[in-house]
């Protein structure tokens, strides 16, 4: 049975969703890690600091009740994030974020204006 029971059931679009948010997250920790950490892990492996990083914020994703309405976790006004991670995560953030032009511009591109998207829906509201 699954572990999930008493969860309702995804739509397609919902699960897509959530899986395209941890693809990012999890680029933009590999990113930090390979650059930051260099030596600490193998080419395509992830330091134990930042794997347990990559596994709290994909278990955050999975849990996350607003991810139907939110568009990033930046945006929401819940910050389940314990203080540390949180931390951890806006450093990974704030490295990757403009690397990612570099890496992976199409996801970058559509980063952007997906927030810039968000910004002028949450000015409206507040009118």
């Amino acid at each position: 049975m699954s572990k999930n029971r008493n969860r309702k059931p995804e739509n397609h679009a919902l699960c897509d969703k959530r899986e395209k948010e941890k693809q990012v997250v999890d680029l933009m920790i590999r990113l930090y890690c390979r650059k930051k950490h260099r030596g600490m892990q193998g080419e395509n492996e992830l330091c134990a600091q930042c794997q347990e990083l990559r596994e709290y914020a994909r278990q955050r994703s999975d849990h996350c009740p607003f991810m139907e309405t939110k568009t990033f976790c930046s945006n929401c006004r819940v910050h389940c994030y314990k203080p540390e991670m949180r931390e951890k995560i806006r450093q990974v953030m704030r490295f990757a974020g403009p690397r990612m032009m570099l890496y992976h511009p199409i996801m970058a591109v559509r980063h952007v204006a997906c927030t810039a998207a968000e910004k002028r829906r949450l000015q409206r509201r507040e009118q």
